[in-house]
């Protein structure tokens, strides 16, 4: 259901309690911390690792694994794990331009300019302030708070107010709203991952999940990540339990019910590593073609673009160009561009020329309706708790400052 009258007025009027205690995965002490050394119910608060210097409110049975590949994935837009030592020196050059991002985008025949966020970020009013301008930020994504473990942790049970604090910020700042996501490997609830679900079990649960999220939000998105990274980069399908259950109809099937549950929204398949020719690509051109041949309604294909300084592909234009010529629109959905701390005056300048890239290719191609940051702070950027010695991916710095990186963008939409 779309909740229009709604304001972010309960979320300003919680903040002082949420203000008083660091939500769980947040920082609670180390060094140099002056915030609340106090966690949220279910948590508590433990000693993170000699690389960050910090302390994190952990929920006790995952403290054991916390360092684990797996859960640095699982936990990727969880952003006070995030290092803000990682950008922010006075020494490095900061951006110039005073351009609103997504005037200049939509001004460019593009829907939005956009960026990601998540709940904890929220408290944080400097950053709110930034993010709710809309001529800056057209459009938001929600981080974590619409995933299916956050949605629906017990089977047939749903929770929607972190994720409708999102919709609200967005529909108190007439911004647009990107559903992410409905069916995805990584952040699911032990119930529907144990793959102790039947066939029929699971597709049944899968249905029943995204229809009661996308009728929840009914109205309310400009598109929904329907599926999420189906491939491998080889292009062979990834053996998550979906495919293990019901192979390769879980897609046309949960697309179907997308549809059916919010005709209103673009239905999108989202993936990583698409910006250059690869067995991955292949494989997302043969799907597309097969899906639309099959009149399986999809709309959009996302390029997250979680790319790397000084290796940006030269082919993300003609990619893009290869989808959209099947009928398809597209999108840049995660853009990041982290680099190996750290951070120097070349680096950011290599940088600035990278992101002024992948934005032109996006303003060179009339089926690629905008761009969203993965955040746009390095403040809350999931990557140095992913990527060990790296960060500085955002156009913004950790002190909220914008970086070449941003002149960059502006000079990539005026191409």
């Amino acid at each position: 259901m779309l909740r229009l009258s709604k304001t972010f007025a309960a979320l300003v009027i919680a903040a002082p309690f949420v203000a008083a205690q660091s939500a769980v995965w947040g920082q609670c002490g180390g060094t140099g911390w002056t915030g609340p050394t106090t966690c949220a119910a279910g948590s508590t608060c433990a000693y993170s690792n000699d690389y960050y210097s910090r302390e994190l409110c952990i929920v006790p049975c995952l403290r054991a694994h916390i360092l684990t590949t797996s859960t640095w994935r699982k936990l990727r837009m969880h952003p006070r794990i995030a290092t803000s030592t990682s950008t922010g020196s006075a020494s490095l050059p900061s951006g110039t331009s005073t351009a609103k991002l997504n005037t200049l985008a939509t001004g460019n025949g593009k829907v939005y300019f956009g960026s990601a966020t998540d709940n904890p970020e929220l408290t944080d009013t400097a950053y709110v302030a930034i993010l709710s301008d809309n001529t800056m930020f057209g459009q938001i994504t929600p981080g974590n708070s619409w995933k299916w473990d956050a949605t629906e942790p017990t089977q047939g049970t749903f929770t929607f107010t972190a994720g409708d604090a999102i919709l609200d910020l967005a529909q108190a700042n007439g911004q647009l709203l990107r559903g992410h996501n409905c069916v995805w490997y990584n952040q699911l609830p032990s119930w529907v991952s144990s793959g102790t679900l039947s066939a029929s079990e699971l597709e049944s649960a899968m249905v029943n999940h995204c229809t009661t999220l996308l009728t929840h939000y009914k109205g309310g998105t400009y598109s929904f990540d329907i599926v999420n990274e189906p491939f491998n980069d080889d292009g062979t399908w990834r053996t998550d339990v979906f495919y293990n259950e019901l192979n390769t109809t879980y897609v046309p099937t949960v697309l179907t019910a997308a549809r059916a549950a919010d005709p209103s929204t673009k239905l999108y398949i989202n993936e990583y590593n698409l910006e250059y020719a690869s067995g991955k690509s292949a494989s997302m051109l043969s799907l597309v073609k097969s899906l639309l041949a099959d009149d399986v309604p999809l709309d959009g294909i996302g390029f997250q673009g979680h790319l790397i300084v000084g290796q940006v592909p030269t082919s993300i234009q003609s990619q893009m160009e290869a989808f959209t010529a099947l009928g398809v629109e597209v999108a840049i959905t995660e853009l990041d561009i982290r680099m190996t701390l750290p951070a120097t005056e070349a680096l950011y300048e290599q940088q600035k020329t990278d992101y002024q890239n992948v934005i032109a290719a996006c303003q060179a191609v009339d089926g690629c309706v905008g761009v969203t940051i993965w955040d746009y702070t390095d403040k809350y950027s999931w990557v140095p708790s992913t990527f060990s010695g790296q960060g500085a991916a955002c156009p913004w710095d950790s002190n909220l400052v914008i970086k070449p990186a941003f002149d960059g963008i502006v000079a990539g939409m005026s191409a």
